[in-house]
């Protein structure tokens, strides 16, 4: 599966995993950067919640990426 860009505005960027049952997300707060991963109960791997606060972009985006695929699936 792959994961598409569902929101963007000035704090947040949000992907959603293409079965739909898990997003993640980038949120720029006043202070530090936060990614957080949601998969729903409704998903066969079951639920699943992951959030974590950097303090710079750039290791907040290289944790983003390596969720990408920590918590994709392979489409059967």
């Amino acid at each position: 599966m792959s994961w598409t860009e569902v929101r963007r505005d000035d704090r947040i960027v949000e992907w959603e995993r293409t079965d739909g049952h898990a997003t993640l997300r980038l949120r720029r707060g006043p202070n530090a950067w936060h990614v957080r991963f949601d998969r729903l109960y409704q998903s066969s791997e079951g639920t699943a919640y992951e959030s974590r606060r950097f303090d710079d972009e750039e290791t907040a985006r290289e944790t983003l990426d390596a969720w990408k695929d920590k918590y994709d699936v392979d489409e059967a």
